[in-house]
């Protein structure tokens, strides 16, 4: 015991003092909930819906992220979606992303069975299939809602099976920072015509995204004996990422990071690493490889605690809630 003590001292040491350019830093950019993280009214609404996708689209192509976007085809409510989600999923295709399967209605497993969990998997593929298919690739990427994998063993081990033999392969999470807590109180900005809300949103929620890798680098290298291994990072399609996912991905660039495609970060040997995370929580790989190897979790930062207060709160109460003491630009 006392050897693998010092075993795990060095390579927390090592992992603390080796600088950025000597690691290989990887990183696979994901966006769940595709079409759009927005009102249902405006993802039935078929210009709507392709303006947002097209903006979307339009800021991610330059930066050529080798991104895997997920899509819950059930977003978009019928005639819209037969004849406008193909074409919007064509404009993520074209920025350069591959698309993966989210299931239907982003379904949630402690409410269902794993019966009616992959049923909801199998309606949530047809079109993303179809699209994928007309440029020669094939669906093969699964994400789960709220990464949750079933709070059974029974349900657990259904719902694997079953996407196994779907042929999917699970898009595992290593980097989780809360962005859908920042995007819904930057959707409440948006409703209050707020610029200078937006923007302390925006600006809050880049802090926090260097706060938390801050935490998780010298954390996954725990599990790696000292080098970090390449990262998986679970972002939304919604107007908080179009806005600010530049200043994102510039702050990786900035800490010597590539950006490459699931598959490649999935070839890590980390990845292979067994899970036996069984609960009613969706958390990060990292946490669930710390569990099995019977490492206690230690728990990546909060977001600050006016944005856990606004998301909890109608859009009225935002403007209160950000001008009160304890939402300084550095609370927590």
């Amino acid at each position: 015991m006392a050897i693998r003590v010092l075993v795990c001292g060095l390579a927390i040491l090592a992992a603390s003092v080796l600088p950025a350019a000597a690691q290989d830093r990887r990183i696979a950019v994901t966006f769940d909930d595709l079409p759009y993280q927005t009102s249902e009214t405006a993802l039935c609404e078929p210009g709507e819906l392709m303006r947002l996708t097209a903006d979307f689209a339009a800021m991610l192509k330059p930066l050529d992220t080798h991104g895997t976007a997920f899509v819950n085809e059930g977003k978009v409510c019928e005639p819209t979606r037969a004849s406008t989600l193909p074409a919007a999923l064509e404009l993520w295709l074209a920025a350069g992303l591959d698309l993966g399967n989210h299931s239907f209605s982003h379904i949630n497993i402690h409410r269902s069975t794993a019966e009616a969990y992959l049923a909801d998997v199998d309606a949530g593929a047809p079109m993303t299939r179809a699209v994928l298919a007309a440029h020669g690739g094939v669906l093969h990427w699964f994400r789960h809602p709220y990464l949750f994998t079933g709070e059974t063993q029974e349900k657990h081990d259904a719902i694997a099976a079953g996407l196994a033999q779907r042929g999917y392969t699970v898009a595992p999470v290593t980097l989780d920072n809360n962005d859908w807590m920042f995007g819904d109180v930057y959707r409440k900005a948006e409703q209050l015509g707020d610029e200078a809300l937006k923007r302390r949103v925006g600006e809050a929620y880049v802090a926090h995204m260097t706060t938390v890798l801050d935490f998780f680098e010298p954390y996954s290298a725990e599990l790696t004996e000292g080098r970090e291994p390449a990262q998986v990072l679970l972002l939304h399609a919604n107007s908080l990422n179009q806005a600010f996912y530049p200043r994102i991905h510039a702050l990786y660039l900035a800490r010597g990071y590539r950006f490459v495609s699931l598959e490649e970060a999935l070839s890590d040997p980390i990845y292979a690493h067994a899970d036996t995370y069984v609960r009613a929580n969706g958390i990060s790989w990292l946490h669930r490889w710390k569990t099995t190897d019977g490492e206690p979790i230690r728990w990546e930062p909060e977001p600050p605690a006016w944005i856990v207060a606004a998301n909890k709160a109608p859009a009225a109460d935002l403007p209160a809630i950000a001008a009160a003491p304890q939402a300084g630009a550095n609370a927590r």
